[in-house]
């Protein structure tokens, strides 16, 4: 399919709240963006060690969606036997690699996901994740997904959602599903 002229360049998208649907909803503008011939590409910076079962998905979705796993996993939870540190290495590394895919020019959106909460939880600064978003070519989307967006990056976003729990079914003591929740 042939690449449909993309007017106006592209805009930065920040999913963020304590609701679920943040990455899910970056993965929905991806699959559109594929359906008119653009290129995609969605680094990770929490995730890592879990299997999501849009790992396999994306796959088919090759060689117009990259997916990239960075994280070394969510911090602090009961499965986590990282040093801090391990996971500071782990999101500069994954903010690296993002200014390496902007730089090849190939890619029409970046998805940074869950880079709101590596900044949150100071495995990264957001002076330099700032001066990513201000960087980027004028032609290249970025959707920055994740709890805690802070307000600078909100008033440099175009387009910002709030995803807010109303229910949740853990609270009822409904495990995750896979499928639905991985």
């Amino acid at each position: 399919m042939e690449k449909e002229n993309v007017s106006n360049g592209g805009i930065v998208i920040v999913y963020t709240g304590n609701g679920k649907g943040k990455t899910t909803a970056s993965l929905g503008v991806a699959l559109r963006a594929i359906g008119h011939g653009l290129k995609v590409c969605m680094v990770q910076f929490i995730k890592g060690e879990w299997h999501y079962g849009e790992l396999n998905s994306l796959k088919k979705l090759e060689p117009d969606f990259e997916l990239i796993v960075a994280g070394k996993g969510f911090i602090g939870i009961i499965d986590d036997d990282h040093a801090f540190e391990e996971h500071v290495r782990a999101a500069k590394t994954a903010l690296d690699i993002v200014e390496q895919k902007m730089s090849l020019d190939i890619f029409d959106i970046i998805i940074l996901d869950e880079i709101n909460y590596a900044v949150h939880l100071g495995l990264l600064n957001l002076d330099d994740v700032m001066k990513i978003v201000k960087n980027r070519p004028k032609h290249l989307s970025l959707i920055l997904t994740g709890n805690y967006a802070c307000d600078e990056i909100i008033l440099l976003a175009d387009l910002v959602t709030e995803m807010r729990e109303i229910k949740h079914p853990y609270k009822k003591g409904i495990k995750a599903k896979r499928g639905i929740d991985f």
